[in-house]
């Protein structure tokens, strides 16, 4: 049975527990206030009974009964199912419409009644009423006084069988309520746990395609509910997975990209090295060009293990297994050496590096990583402009210190902005090619910017360069 099913019959059950209680209770009370009812008519019939029927002798001593007055009233009792007696101050019955009733005043509630006290009895077990014995009354003695003295005592009563009949309709009326409530409930609640059960399935049914791998599922919400709630949720995560998904074939596909680059710029440098290697071996190579040939080897060699160390440092940043060792260092003497360094290969491309500087310009940073940073950015900008300019600038703007590398070279367009920090995206493949570039280091640049809290972000306009802006805390 579904959980829901067993919630809903649990709350029914509970409900019809409750209803069958309250039932029990008004019922109960029913009975109670019909018998109430019937022992003030029986008084209010025997009030009425002595003050037509009873008179008053002039020296108040003595008290005189009408029967006439009494056969009257005792009419009115017989057509209301009513049995009628007067007793005088002795017991002696006055007048009775059945004569069954004759002493039939214990001695008890003799006593009772001198001492002004009303009577009402039902001369039945606790539950005769159920079984509709005929022989069952309920009945009322009701003492009277005149000048102090006890002067009548009326007996009225009568056959608990009518109203009984009372209760057995009403409770009929109830016993049909509560069963018409039942099932009237069971319906609703078949309805109501058919309905979320079906919510439920189609959630279910929806989980089962996500795990089959389909993250484009989408459910309709009406914010009504928990279950609308849960159905937001399942919204929220197919999202997440599918763009998780797409990011995931993304980065595959820039890895399978990688790797053939990889492979085929390795394959050249490793050619070149055998091809050297053979050479030396065989003896083939002249010995004015032995010196140009193992320079060459070299040169492919660093080629190699700079590709290897791009891959193993974009590995560790990413991993969190680097450990910067923050020291402040003037930022202003770093960035020379790192433009002495670069000024042979800006000057293959006919480009001039120009630097805007304040003297001294501090900052609390891992050294070796700050200049790697300034490395692959200046790098990247001498790599993409030919025959024009790069300006390295920084300065402390507030709690910021800002550096901006600003070239005129081929610029980019939004899309290959957008990607420019991707690992292994490369924003103009044949450059990368000619200049043995991975596309790593930009991605790692943006690693080690986000390492020291720091935020990076690229300007660029098609034809007319790129700027480059890293922000550092000033710590």
């Amino acid at each position: 049975m579904k959980i829901i099913y067993q919630q809903l019959i649990g709350f029914f059950v509970i409900i019809v527990i409750i209803i069958s209680i309250s039932g029990i209770a008004f019922s109960q009370l029913t009975k109670n206030f019909i018998y109430d009812d019937a022992w003030n008519n029986l008084e209010n019939l025997s009030n009425t009974s002595i003050k037509r029927a009873s008179s008053i002798s002039e020296d108040g001593k003595n008290v005189y009964f009408n029967l006439d007055s009494l056969s009257s009233s005792n009419e009115f009792a017989r057509s209301e199912k009513i049995n009628f007696t007067v007793y005088d101050n002795d017991k002696n019955v006055i007048y009775t419409s059945n004569n069954d009733r004759k002493n039939k005043i214990s001695s008890k509630n003799w006593q009772q009644l001198k001492q002004g006290k009303v009577i009402e009895k039902a001369n039945d077990s606790k539950d005769s009423y159920l079984k509709k014995d005929s022989d069952s009354v309920i009945e009322v003695l009701k003492p009277y006084y005149s000048n102090g003295k006890l002067i009548a005592v009326v007996s009225a009563s009568t056959f608990t069988s009518q109203l009984n009949d009372k209760i057995s309709r009403i409770n009929d009326q109830l016993i049909v309520v509560f069963l018409a409530a039942v099932i009237v409930g069971m319906i609703i609640s078949f309805i109501l746990a058919n309905r979320l059960n079906k919510r439920i399935q189609k959630l279910r049914d929806s989980a089962n395609k996500v795990s089959a791998g389909d993250y484009t599922v989408r459910l309709k919400s009406k914010n009504k509910d928990e279950i609308d709630d849960l159905i937001n949720d399942f919204n929220e995560m197919t999202a997440s997975l599918n763009r998780s998904d797409l990011e995931i074939k993304r980065q595959e596909e820039r890895r399978e990209e990688f790797l053939a680059n990889a492979a085929h710029e390795m394959r050249t440098p490793l050619t070149t090295i055998n091809g050297i290697l053979e050479g030396f071996k065989y003896d083939v190579i002249p010995n004015n060009a032995r010196d140009h040939s193992l320079e060459l080897m070299m040169n492919e060699t660093q080629r190699l293990i700079r590709l290897v160390n791009e891959n193993l440092d974009y590995e560790k940043i990413r991993s969190n297994s680097i450990n910067l060792q923050k020291s402040k260092f003037n930022s202003v003497s770093a960035i020379k050496n790192v433009v002495e360094q670069l000024n042979n290969k800006a000057q293959l491309h006919d480009d001039k590096i120009i630097m805007n500087f304040p003297e001294e310009l501090f900052i609390n940073a891992d050294y070796d990583r700050f200049v790697q940073i300034m490395v692959n950015i200046i790098t990247n900008s001498i790599q993409f402009t030919e025959n024009g300019t790069i300006v390295i600038s920084g300065k402390q703007i507030e709690n910021k210190i800002v550096y901006k590398v600003a070239d005129s070279g081929i610029g980019m367009t939004e899309d290959q902005v957008k990607n420019i920090f991707e690992r292994y995206y490369k924003a103009d493949s044949s450059r990368s090619e000619k200049f043995g570039e991975s596309g790593l280091g930009l991605a790692i640049v943006h690693q080690l910017v986000d390492l020291h809290n720091g935020k990076i972000k690229v300007e660029s306009t098609p034809g007319k360069g790129s700027t480059f802006t890293i922000c550092f805390p000033d710590e």
